[in-house]
C-alpha cells in the first residue's frame, strides 16, 4: 500500500466512482445548459417530446443532436440525418482507440458500458486517470463509469427541462440563434494551432457558401471543408519542422 494520509480512501469500487462523479461536476454547469437549449430547439422544431428525450438517451452526444434537430427541422432525409450525425460523432473513434488499452482486461460488458458514456467532457476527465499506479488501476474503470455516468445523467435531466419549457414557448421564438452561439463557445476554445484555425475558418467559409444547398448538404461539404484544410496545414508544419528536428547540433 502506498503511502500517504489516507491512501485508502478511494481505493474502493464507490470511493472511485464518486471520484468520478467529482472529476466532473464542474464540467457540468456548461452541460446542464446545453441539454435545456436542445430540448427546448426539438420540441419547437416539431420533433415530439418522447423522441427528444430518446436521442438523448441513444445518441447521447450535444454537437450531434443539435445538428440533427436543425435537419429534423429542415425535412432532410432520414439517411442524410443518419451519414451527417455519423460523421460529427467520428471523433468518438479516436477517444475509443486512446481508450482501449486501459479497457482492454475488463469483460465485454464492462466495455460496452464505458464506451457508450465516452464524451468529450467525460474523455477529458477519463485520460487524467491513465497514467495511474498499479493501486489505482485496480478500480479505475469505476472512476470511468461515475464521470461517464454523471454526465448521462445531467443531460438527460436537462433535456427533460428543456422539452417541458420548450412545450411552452411560442415556435416563432428565433431560439434557434443559440444554436451557433454554443457551438462558437464550445470550438474557440480549443483554437490552439494554426492547423486548427484552419480547419475553423475554411469549414466557416464554407458553411456560408453552401448555406443554400438543399438539405443542409453544405453542413457536410463544409466539415470535409474543415478537415481537408487542417490536415493539409498540419502536414506542413511537420515537414517545416522535421530539417530542424534533424540538423545536427553546432
Amino acid at each position: 500500500m502506498t503511502s500517504g494520509a489516507d491512501p485508502t480512501a478511494t481505493l474502493t469500487r464507490g470511493g472511485e466512482w464518486w471520484a468520478g462523479v467529482r472529476a466532473l461536476a464542474p464540467m457540468l454547469l456548461g452541460v446542464a445548459p446545453f441539454g435545456l437549449i436542445y430540448g427546448v430547439l426539438a420540441v419547437n422544431a416539431g420533433m415530439p417530446a418522447w423522441l427528444a428525450c430518446a436521442m438523448s438517451a441513444i445518441v447521447f452526444g450535444g454537437a450531434s443532436q443539435m445538428i440533427l434537430t436543425q435537419l429534423w427541422a429542415a425535412g432532410t432525409p432520414a439517411v442524410l440525418i443518419a451519414v451527417t450525425v455519423a460523421m460529427v460523432n467520428l471523433r468518438h473513434a479516436l477517444y475509443s482507440a486512446t481508450m482501449a488499452p486501459a479497457l482492454a482486461h475488463l469483460p465485454g460488458r464492462w466495455k460496452a458500458l464505458i464506451s457508450y458514456l465516452l464524451t468529450d467532457e467525460a474523455f477529458a476527465a477519463m485520460t487524467r486517470r491513465l497514467s495511474d499506479d498499479d493501486e489505482h488501476k485496480r478500480y479505475r474503470h469505476w472512476f470511468f463509469f461515475g464521470a461517464g455516468f454523471a454526465l448521462w445523467a445531467s443531460w438527460q435531466v436537462s433535456t427533460l427541462a428543456g422539452v417541458l419549457v420548450g412545450a411552452q414557448i411560442p415556435r416563432d421564438w428565433p431560439l434557434d440563434f443559440f444554436l451557433p452561439l454554443t457551438f462558437i463557445a464550445i470550438i474557440v476554445p480549443g483554437i490552439k494551432r494554426r492547423s486548427h484555425a484552419a480547419a475553423a475558418l475554411a469549414a466557416t467559409a464554407l458553411a456560408v457558401a453552401c448555406y443554400g444547398m438543399p438539405h443542409k448538404l453544405g453542413l457536410m461539404v463544409a466539415a470535409l471543408g474543415g478537415i481537408a484544410a487542417g490536415m493539409l496545414l498540419l502536414g506542413k508544419d511537420r515537414r517545416q519542422r522535421k530539417p530542424a528536428a534533424t540538423e545536427p547540433a553546432a
